[in-house]
């Protein structure tokens, strides 16, 4: 149940209503008659278009597509614990602990996807990809941490590849986060709770007229549930926005990051099920992750109001460490019971640049992308902390470029359709670096790949509040281990999706069913420690959403996936001995629940209602 009382909600209306909330999105108006109204108007058009790049623009609910946004109030209503909780609360969202410490990603999952530290979910922030290219722990590694909590303004999270603004790595959706621009005044947040939590927030803001700002500092430190399992994490936040003239905005942002963790190791099922919480595999497990990014954004509407561009450069710097020992337990999991030492010194660069024409009918937004990743990776076998081997010393790159456009026509007043494609390439480079043997005898080796991802969507308005809708589109993500053979290709999925959706007297309901039929299937037996790839999946099932109040002051609301995720072409060869043969096909995809959801009752006093 999530409870909010007049204090608290009149506390947030306070220090929340320096800025400005942008309208819904819908086609734009016709230009007003006289000038108030005009400027007016281009004030209204600024604020709705003002996440900085087109790759940030909000979900509308009247597009073909299954969507859930996290509203600012919903974020100060649930009481979760972490951004992971957060998605699990409000999106419904299936979430896999990994437990390690905050830099050791979680894995997010979105219609059957085990993704590995969700690598199959792509997450932006102010129109930075966070995902890591050309990663060797885990292609696509995609870290939550880097948000910070309190600044977020809106989340959006897409269901499926249906999106041309978003590419590698959106396979099983995008996560879409857009920050605060302005904030009046200063708050302070300090929260505890069991197992040592203590968590502190400083936020402070300005907006004066044409400028305003956001700026903010959050420590927080947890002794975890288990011995050996301390963690601290420090974050800093800040952003600038500038408005040049009444058409043309400036904006500046920047994240930093930073965490340090012990790790208690993994339990058997036996020892879980004996409760036998207090074993730690090793107690000098443990790891660090640091990351940095920046990013200038501009953003320019013509007098008329019809043409708006918008671009976003941007940096990112990181580092990572980790020391970790993962036993065999029985044959049961992944592990040779030797402790591992793993590197990541990254660096990258990027830019997306982005124009829309919007008529009083139609909107198209034609834009390019161009991102740099280098990392250097190492990877060694460990005794306490001591490197008594390397396994694998290499430095890689990936540079890839991206043309998208896409499209919503009103063909009449009852229908919608979306129209897309993608055009994206990717050529990775390796080469060994150190010792000659690392990495069993890697040679420096370029490839590079291209793919096209069309995407197609039609919403039909039966009747006012009744409107039916279907999808079709492909997504893609690079497969693990391109930064040791980057002639891997694609993971790619083809998306079917249908459904319905309901607004009517406050009450808003989906139901949708969806499919996605894969090709190039990457898994990980966690039974026999065998990677397997080449092969097809399928996912395929179910989604509903409802929110509907129950009187004056409840309100309810529900959102569940049920699933059906299975291997339709698959074989496995086991690493050590290729003669060990097992066909997967038929089986269940591994780490995927056949169902989540999340079910809330929410009530407010009355008079509690925020601005």
């Amino acid at each position: 149940m999530r409870l909010a009382v007049p204090l608290f909600i009149a506390f947030g209306s306070t220090l929340l209503s320096g800025y400005a909330v942008p309208a819904v999105a819908q086609l734009p108006a016709r230009p007003a008659a006289d000038s108030a109204q005009r400027a007016d108007s281009t004030r209204r058009r600024m604020a709705r278009l003002a996440p900085v790049t087109i790759s940030v623009t909000p979900a509308r609910r009247g597009e073909p597509v299954s969507a859930a946004t996290i509203s600012p109030q919903m974020i100060r209503d649930i009481p979760a614990v972490s951004t992971w909780d957060l998605l699990r609360q409000a999106a419904g969202v299936e979430v896999h602990d990994q437990g390690q410490g905050p830099g050791f990603a979680s894995n997010a999952s979105v219609r059957g996807f085990s993704s590995d530290h969700s690598t199959d979910l792509a997450l932006w922030i102010d129109g930075v990809p966070i995902n890591e290219p050309v990663n060797g722990h885990a292609e696509g590694y995609n870290d939550f941490s880097v948000l910070f909590p309190l600044a977020v303004r809106e989340i959006d999270v897409l269901k499926g590849p249906t999106s041309a603004l978003f590419g590698n790595f959106a396979l099983a959706g995008v996560v879409n986060v857009r920050t605060l621009e302005r904030l009046h005044g200063t708050q302070a947040n300090a929260s505890g709770g069991a197992n040592g939590r203590a968590e502190a927030t400083l936020m402070s803001g300005y907006d004066a007229g044409p400028d305003g700002g956001v700026f903010g500092v959050r420590l927080l430190r947890d002794d975890g549930w288990r011995p050996n399992s301390r963690s601290d994490l420090v974050q800093g936040h800040g952003r600038v926005v500038h408005d040049l003239s009444s058409r043309a905005t400036v904006d500046a942002g920047v994240e930093l990051y930073g965490a340090r963790w012990h790790s208690p190791g993994y339990l058997s099922e036996e020892q879980f099920d004996q409760r036998q919480y207090d074993v730690v595999s090793n107690e000098s497990d443990g790891g660090y992750k640091r990351r940095a990014q920046e990013r200038v954004s501009v953003r320019v509407m013509s007098p008329g109001g019809s043409l708006f561009w918008r671009s976003t450069a941007y940096a990112t710097q990181g580092r990572w460490q980790l020391f970790l020992t993962i036993p065999p337990a029985g044959g049961k999991f992944e592990g040779s019971g030797s402790q591992t030492e793993e590197e990541d010194t990254r660096y990258g660069l990027g830019l997306t640049s982005a124009l829309t024409w919007a008529t009083s009918r139609s909107e198209l937004t034609v834009g390019t992308e161009a991102r740099l990743d280098h990392t250097d990776y190492e990877n060694w076998f460990t005794t306490a902390r001591g490197r008594d081997s390397s396994s694998a010393l290499v430095t890689g790159r990936q540079a890839g470029t991206a043309l998208f456009g896409q499209s919503a026509v009103e063909l009449t007043r009852r229908l919608r359709m979306t129209l897309g494609a993608r055009l994206e390439r990717l050529q990775t480079h390796n080469a060994p670096t150190g010792d000659a043997d690392a990495g069993e005898g890697l040679a420096a080796a370029t490839a590079s790949h291209t793919i096209v991802s069309p995407k197609l969507g039609i919403l039909w308005q039966a009747v006012p509040g009744l409107a039916f809708f279907g999808n079709v589109s492909r997504g893609f993500r690079q497969s693990d281990g391109v930064l040791f053979d980057p002639q891997i290709g694609f993971i790619t999925a083809m998306a079917y999706e249908s459904g319905v959706k309901v607004d009517r007297g406050g009450r808003s309901a989906s139901v949708s069913l969806f499919r996605m039929d894969l090709s190039n299937e990457q898994t990980f037996d966690p039974f026999t420690g065998d990677a397997s790839n080449g092969g097809a999946s399928r996912r395929q099932g179910i989604e509903a959403d409802v929110r509907m109040p129950l009187g004056t002051d409840v309100t309810l609301s529900s959102t569940w996936t049920f699933n059906d995720a299975r291997y339709t072409s698959l074989v496995s060869q086991g690493e050590d001995d290729p003669s060990q043969i097992d066909d997967l096909s038929g089986l269940r995809v591994y780490n995927t629940a056949r169902y989540v959801g999340v079910t809330a009752l929410e009530w407010r006093s009355p008079g509690s209602d925020a601005a």
